[in-house]
């Protein structure tokens, strides 16, 4: 390849982007007996996309203990027998796309998301993929057992940075190319569709030629000029939780050449995130600035007032949304605060040496401590609180137990406890961006649409890019998930392509 060192001068198959979609593209695009070479613009220290900085949860189909067993092989007897694994069908998948998205995801993209999520588990698992129960932060201890909620049940092994190490060493014992360090800057077209990319790497620019392009490279939240004109005034002040990377540019690239777009363009998924967390993600801390235990506990904004129901529905269904509340407030943070009685049911990083927090051992000495926050305020606000709860409901954390308050203008449906057992802990959090929503139109072979409706021959996408699955909000878990099944088929799809 002319001008770019220590890149191949054709492939039958680029994927640009390096995290979980474009691997398995990759392996897919390999299994088809294509030559692949991966094009990751970060350099391998920072490899791997925002896959390499979540927790690793993939939200799929399954009917029973024996489909996770078929996935999890390494599940023993006795796990089974103190758990609780429930089932989370296909219905339900479905149900949860459209109640959380308010019936706006796209059908035909959603229906493949949903139907081939267990078939693209099993697949990824024979590729070499481990997975096991998220027992840490998706199942709580009652009576002995282990009892999972909220439809999210199974993880990779190491999570995200366990997921991305494992897929390439999957994808380079097939043959896959991973080049680090190489910028995909635009695509090679012309009427006869995309014939490879232009790649800037080791301060040279050149063109990589391909029969087919698969785009995987990410959205565009790291991007602070995209995000406030798309996400809206406000944006530019939101941290972003993983790669510094993702700036936009398979989208721009794609757009360039005719490309349509799609989904929930000034939409994102946006969590509360520790209030002093770098602008970027931290791979020595990974997904620890997250703080998504809320549901146990009450947020606080500068005026001493709650602004969300922390209650409404289990986290996995009210996180990638409520980022953008936490945003919208004055000073754009808010304080958690939960008392000795939760404390032991906080997930584990509320743990970690860098949590901004203080402690008390009196609501009045707390308030007094929550900084840039109307204390008299505050502590008003946490008594009203108290008061209001419905305390001769049962807590159960693992179901929504209607345990909620009573005559307060913002209630809090479900796991209301009165805050009254010291010591006191409150955590301070603003908003940390994940990924946004508008991206590329594709089609079920996730071939790229262009503007008139037509695809574009040998461009394909997958993974965070891709526009119309999600609107407004999103089910945990159901990312990574639908980066493996779109990454597949866009694979599987190019793969053909080059043939």
């Amino acid at each position: 390849m002319s001008g770019v060192p220590e890149l191949v001068d054709h492939a039958d198959v680029i994927v640009v982007g390096a995290g979980n979609a474009a691997l398995c593209a990759a392996l897919a695009a390999a299994d088809a007996g294509a030559k692949v070479v991966v094009l990751e613009r970060a350099p391998e220290a920072e490899s791997g996309g925002n896959s390499r900085f979540t927790a690793g949860a993939f939200r799929c189909v399954y009917d029973g203990v024996e489909d996770l067993r078929a996935l999890m092989p390494d599940l023993t007897d006795a796990e089974v027998e103190n758990a609780d694994f429930g089932t989370y069908t296909e219905a339900q998948f479905f149900d949860d796309m459209g109640r959380i998205t308010e019936y706006r995801t796209d059908p035909e993209l959603c229906e493949l998301l949903v139907t081939r999520s267990r078939g693209t588990m099993l697949w990824m698992q024979r590729q070499g993929v481990r997975f096991m129960p998220i027992w840490g932060r998706q199942a709580f201890r009652v009576g002995g057992r282990f009892r999972f909620w909220g439809g999210l049940t199974v993880e990779a092994w190491g999570g995200g940075p366990g997921l991305v190490d494992t897929l390439y060493r999957l994808a380079r014992a097939k043959g896959v190319e991973i080049a680090f360090g190489a910028a995909a800057t635009g695509l090679v077209a012309d009427d006869d569709g995309v014939h490879g990319v232009t790649v800037r790497r080791a301060g040279k620019t050149g063109e990589a030629r391909a029969r087919a392009v698969v785009l995987a490279c990410g959205g565009f939240e790291s991007n602070t000029e995209w995000r406030t004109r798309y996400l809206g005034p406000g944006w530019d002040l939101a941290k972003v939780r993983g790669t510094r990377f993702n700036t936009g540019e398979g989208i721009r690239m794609a757009l360039a050449i005719g490309a349509a777009s799609a989904g929930n363009w000034s939409g994102c998924h946006a969590v509360g995130w520790d209030r002093n967390a770098p602008d970027f993600g931290d791979l020595s801390v990974g997904d620890g600035f997250q703080k998504h235990s809320y549901p146990l506990g009450v947020m606080i904004n500068a005026n001493g007032e709650r602004f969300v129901d922390e209650g409404a529905d289990f986290r996995n269904y009210t996180y990638a949304k409520y980022g953008r509340a936490i945003l919208a407030q004055p000073g754009q943070f808010a304080w958690q605060v939960f008392d000795a009685r939760v404390a032991p049911l906080l997930r584990d990083e509320y743990r970690i040496k860098r949590a901004t927090k203080v402690r008390a051992d009196t609501l009045e000495d707390l308030c007094a401590r929550l900084e840039d926050v109307n204390a008299e305020r505050a502590l008003a606000t946490l008594r009203a609180f108290n008061a209001a709860v419905i305390t001769n409901v049962p807590f159960d954390p693992n179901v929504k137990d209607g345990r909620g308050t009573v005559g307060l203008a913002v209630p809090k449906s479900n796991w209301a406890n009165p805050l009254d057992e010291p010591p006191y802990e409150a955590f301070a959090v603003t908003c940390g961006v994940t990924f946004t929503f508008g991206g590329l139109k594709i089609d079920q072979e996730a071939r790229v649409i262009d503007v008139d409706g037509a695809a574009i021959a040998g461009l394909y996408a997958a993974g965070e890019l891709v526009g119309g699955l999600f609107y407004n909000n999103y089910p945990g878990g159901s990312g990574l998930m639908a980066g493996a099944v779109f990454g597949r088929i866009a694979g599987e799809s190019a793969g053909a392509f080059a043939q």
